[in-house]
């Protein structure tokens, strides 16, 4: 008895999903780095700005001072928006990331299943081997005897 072609088939296809759900994480987490990037550079944006505007109270220069307060202006707007945007992305990942290990533990409850089904054929056929073996020599020792039996009784 093999191994049920269904269960072969059912391993594969959570194999193939836990492939899915992991691919899926790994975007999202790479989205999730992306937007944790652009913080970051807006945080730069945001220091840049800052620093136009000291530079430029210091020099007098009017338009560099509102280069500087709207440069600041804007990374904290953008700041805000990315701020949204990381918290929805980790919700995201976080969804995927209990999706796939909920998969993982499919597959591999699959695969338990698939090796004890082996373990038990192989017992199975390592029992019939040895039956086999067993009635082998019994009908050689048998043969023999009969053999014998046949021989001696005529002198």
């Amino acid at each position: 008895m093999a191994v049920s072609r269904a269960l072969r088939r059912l391993l594969r296809v959570l194999t193939i999903e836990e492939e899915q759900c992991r691919l899926a994480l790994e975007s999202a987490l790479g989205e999730l780095r992306l937007f944790e990037h652009a913080l970051s550079a807006t945080t730069q944006q945001a220091r840049s700005g800052r620093r136009l505007v000291v530079a430029s109270a210091q020099s007098g220069e009017l338009p560099d001072r509102l280069a500087g307060i709207e440069e600041t202006h804007a990374a904290d707007r953008r700041a805000a928006v990315l701020a949204l945007r990381i918290a929805e992305a980790l919700s995201n990942s976080d969804a995927l990331r209990q999706v796939f290990l909920a998969k993982r533990v499919d597959r591999r409850q699959a695969e338990t299943l698939m090796s004890e089904a082996e373990a038990k054929e192989a017992v199975i056929t390592a029992r019939r081997t040895q039956q086999g073996l067993d009635d082998w020599y019994l009908n050689r020792l048998h043969a023999s005897r009969t053999s014998r039996a046949r021989e001696s009784p005529t002198d």
